[in-house]
């Protein structure tokens, strides 16, 4: 319905039909005040104003007018200049964050976006119907499911190599527990980013992961092993237990974590000038930080499930070492890494013949010797071949960028020879 040109919205045309029904004695002014929420001397004020107007006098005299909040055209000038030269792959809501952060500009996430439309820097997005999936109740208490996954991505932009952030949350409070970035997503890194979190933290209850061969032994007919990974075995020794969802929307809260985080982390090292692994390290602490102020939440039950890591940071590097068995000959040598190892005593060392050592893999690269309860010295006397390192699609990314690279760097020495 129209009213002097102007449009009626539904409030005001449920107005106009109440306040008819009262004339007409259909309803009486309290009832229909309840059902507007108003009280009664506004609504005789509105009875009045449609006496004298009719339904024009119901309509809003803002309608059509400036409202009294509006930027003036300066500020939208230079908000504008901002949107276009420094933040024009930011979203609205990151936008408006950095505008006041950065500029000490404060103004809606709406105004922002309409502006972006404007400006052809943003893309409304056209609602879809989704596959609908049932949504799992968060765990009551901080540490009992850690979820965890790797991003890879360029997270660097065309600043530097493209790399991986693994990425360790919670699942009753999307608190983030750890992040590490490692050129590609192994178990060496997986172990790295382990290890934060069990020295901020202790040792959660449970791990929830995807079924990827770090995880997880996915070949049906293994004759051999005990069908546990480098990354299950450490997990069994700090008593955690794996588990591994059947789908990427089980584990959906690191699955969008990571695509929050593609888009946040990506931008704040933008601004920060971040290019390097090293860099984007040093700079992660305080990111988690602001991002646990700003999206975690609080467990039902504060009460934290972790267990306290007591023993200390070489305690903990002992027990994420990964291990294996060897027999020593009746030299007393051994075979590992591609390459041959004598062991070192004092004597003839008759005893050590053909007795089985464990060989501890530290994540620093170094190798221990362990028999029984003490530590054999080693030395390494020969280098063996060894086959190329197989890849699978978690690390070859970052295997063909290492080509790539090296491809580049001997083209421009090449040209260089040439010119000289």
């Amino acid at each position: 319905m129209a009213a002097e040109g102007l449009w009626m919205s539904i409030v005001e045309l449920e107005r106009s039909h109440l306040v008819r029904q009262t004339r007409e004695k259909q309803l009486s002014q309290r009832e229909a005040c309840e059902r507007l929420g108003i009280g009664v001397r506004q609504f005789k004020r509105l009875v009045r104003s449609w006496k004298q107007h009719g339904d024009a006098g119901l309509v809003s005299r803002q309608r059509g007018m400036p409202s009294n909040n509006r930027l003036s055209s300066s500020e939208r000038e230079r908000i504008a200049a901002l949107l276009r030269d420094k933040y024009p792959d930011f979203g609205p809501t990151l936008a408006v964050e950095k505008l006041l952060e950065r500029e000490a500009i404060t103004v809606s996430a709406e105004t922002v976006r309409q502006m972006q439309i404007d400006m052809g820097l943003w893309r409304p997005k056209r609602r879809r119907a989704k596959r609908v999936f049932q949504l799992r109740e968060r765990r009551p208490r901080f540490g009992e499911l850690i979820q965890i996954d790797g991003s890879p991505h360029a997270w660097f932009e065309d600043r530097g190599p493209r790399c991986t952030l693994i990425v360790f949350i919670d699942d009753a409070t999307s608190r983030l527990t750890a992040l590490h970035f490692a050129p590609s997503e192994t178990t060496r890194a997986y172990l790295a980013t382990l290890r934060s979190h069990v020295l901020a933290h202790g040792c959660p209850l449970a791990f929830y992961s995807d079924r990827h061969g770090i995880f997880r032994v996915n070949a049906k007919d293994t004759a051999s092993g005990d069908g546990k990974t480098e990354f299950g075995h450490v997990a069994e020794r700090l008593a955690i237990e794996p588990i591994h969802a059947l789908t990427p929307q089980a584990k959906g809260r690191v699955e969008r974590a990571n695509q929050t985080l593609q888009d946040r982390l990506v931008k704040e090292m933008r601004l920060r000038g971040i290019a390097t692994i090293a860099e984007a390290e040093a700079y992660l602490p305080a990111f988690m930080e602001e991002w646990n102020r700003r999206f975690a939440v609080d467990p039902r039950d504060d009460a934290s499930a972790h267990r306290p890591w007591t023993g200390s940071a070489a305690d903990l590097d002992a027990v994420l070492a990964r291990r294996e068995e060897r027999v020593l000959s009746k030299a007393l040598t051994f075979r590992a890494g591609g390459s041959m190892y004598c062991v070192k005593i004092a004597g003839p060392g008759t005893a050590l013949r053909g007795a089985r050592v464990t060989l501890h893999h530290h994540q620093d690269g170094t190798m221990r010797v362990h028999y029984k309860d003490r530590v054999l010295a080693c030395t390494a006397y020969k280098k063996l071949p060894v086959p190329s390192e197989a890849e699978d699609e978690k690390t070859i990314d970052a295997r063909v960028d290492r080509l790539v690279v090296a491809a580049a760097r001997k083209s421009v020495a090449t040209m260089a020879m040439g010119t000289t």
